[in-house]
């Protein structure tokens, strides 16, 4: 995406041409959060500025931290890293929300906010079979609130400085129903001014609470609940939730709770975990445990979305919970059921579920897109950037950057990359300073009007860079900036410098922009 930022007007006087520049500097977005499983956008892309390539040690380590169990994700707002661990309290297994400093890693604060204890079964929870290694849903931050959902279905608001309970839900108890086998792995989903969650309690298994007071906002469907988090987006201008339910994808209108669409796809009676993928209009979804993966793309019919399966796998591309990423028409991602250590990493055509390539030996753990990159977290804590490229496996740098199990995702919030195991969390500077800043000049050759681009601190500028920056032109400040023509030609490097020439100093008045990408 290209950022432009105007910084001045400077119109000269050359002869008969009045030029005006506009200067157009590459800059950082805000810092940018992470509030949220898989990200501001429920998607796993970060659009944060980071660094392309790592030392062989890895990227500098800020700070590091011992957790107890847990496949907990990171949230991160507002100078705070958010997670869940299993921990004693009163000599008796809880599961906590902890609230770390994103920049040194200090623990703030911790509040329980239900009892810890993993099973087999779909049972109230009194049983010794434990069944896993901690909690496996990710807090949701908005604003001053904490959302966290339990493995029991409790649904909990927290006061984010400090921790402090102000309001709670216990979805089984106050609605009906029992709680799944395994026990929720989901996350809560805030979206606008509702919480959205799916919930065990027959013919409301689709539920949305109102953020501020936890009162119920809309319930309804009868689609059984499963351990995937429901993600919202916007697909052909209309916004919506999709939840991935064990009849398969169901779509609603956020604010009413109104289906807009739904895709029937299979249930083994186990698990569905990962999330689904949207890229514009096809959505993508699979599950583990023999079941396969499909893709559809959605169109409006007379105002109403018609949905059409491009493709369905049974028994490939089975993603077990580690939800994929979609980056260039390509989904990127851990692949495979139960092969803990050695799951694939693989790349696929969206459109037609080919496989491109696939390469053993990651496990199931996390996946994310960042700036123009793949970041891969192996089951094991190995973390590696992964060109994107669909004819081959292209690994630009990799480390170990946690101990410990990593069944779960890693977050990047302004250029920090926040990495967790049941053992430990950690967190890695990953972020790019941003190039010198640019200045222009403009003068008459023999050519005509030529304009030269240079850095501000003197240093040469890269192909690399010029390969990043625009320059439009218009005879006039009132059209639409879609309107300004690009220039395509006559912009070169010269002795560090960029040159542009051949402009056509005959019109009474030109304008120009000159933008650079991050």
């Amino acid at each position: 995406m290209k950022n432009e930022l105007t910084t001045g007007l400077q119109p000269k006087m050359l002869g008969r041409c009045f030029l005006a520049l506009f200067l157009a500097h590459a800059f950082h977005l805000p810092a940018s959060d992470w509030p949220q499983y898989r990200g501001p956008t429920h998607d796993g892309v970060s659009t944060d500025r980071t660094r392309q390539t790592w030392p062989a040690a890895g990227p500098a380590l800020l700070w590091q931290t011992t957790l107890t169990d847990g496949f907990s994700s990171f949230a991160v707002s507002q100078g705070k890293a958010y997670t869940l661990v299993e921990r004693l309290a009163a000599g008796k297994a809880k599961e906590m929300c902890l609230a770390l400093d994103a920049a040194t890693g200090a623990e703030l604060w911790a509040t329980a906010i239900d009892r810890a204890l993993y099973t087999s079964g779909g049972d109230d929870g009194t049983s010794d079979n434990r069944g896993g290694d901690g909690p496996r849903s990710t807090p949701s931050v908005d604003g001053n609130r904490v959302y966290t959902l339990s493995a029991y279905q409790i649904l909990s608001c927290l006061d984010a400085a400090s921790g402090d309970l102000l309001w709670q839900r216990n979805i089984p108890s106050e609605y009906g129903g029992q709680v799944i086998s395994w026990q929720n792995s989901a996350s809560p989903l805030v979206e606008g001014g509702l919480v959205f969650v799916n919930s065990p309690s027959s013919g409301r298994n689709l539920m949305a609470f109102e953020k501020l007071t936890g009162e119920l906002a809309w319930s309804g469907f009868s689609d059984k609940m499963t351990h995937a988090t429901p993600v919202s987006t916007t697909i052909l201008s209309r916004r919506q939730v999709i939840f991935f339910t064990q009849s398969g994808l169901v779509s609603v209108v956020p604010e009413t709770g109104v289906e807009l669409w739904r895709y029937s796809f299979p249930y083994n009676g186990t698990s569905t975990a990962a999330s689904p993928v949207v890229a514009g209009d096809i959505v993508y979804c699979s599950s583990g445990y023999n079941v396969g993966a499909a893709a559809i793309r959605l169109s409006l019919v007379a105002g109403q979305f018609k949905v059409t399966e491009l493709w369905r796998k049974s028994n490939q591309l089975m993603n077990q919970w580690s939800t994929p990423v979609h980056y260039g028409g390509y989904l990127y991602g851990l692949f495979g059921h139960a092969q803990y250590g050695s799951a694939p990493l693989k790349c696929v055509e969206l459109a037609t579920g080919k496989e491109k390539w696939s390469q053993p030996g990651f496990g199931p753990g996390g996946v994310l897109a960042v700036q123009d990159k793949i970041l891969v977290l192996s089951d094991t804590g190995e973390l590696l950037l992964v060109q994107p490229n669909p004819q081959a496996l292209t690994i630009v740098s990799r480390f170990q950057a946690v101990a410990g199990k990593c069944w779960n995702s890693p977050a990047v919030a302004d250029g920090m990359l926040y990495v967790r195991s049941t053992q430990q969390g950690a967190c890695y500077d990953l972020s790019d300073p941003a190039p010198p800043r640019l200045r222009v000049s403009a003068t008459w050759v023999a050519q005509g009007l030529q304009l030269a681009l240079m850095a501000e601190d003197g240093s040469d500028i890269s192909a690399g860079r010029l390969s990043k920056i625009q320059v439009r032109t218009a005879t006039s400040l009132l059209l639409d900036i879609s309107q300004w023509e690009a220039l395509t030609s006559g912009i070169s490097i010269t002795n560090g410098f960029i040159q542009i020439t051949n402009l056509n100093g005959a019109l009474p008045q030109q304008f120009f922009i000159l933008s650079e990408a991050p």
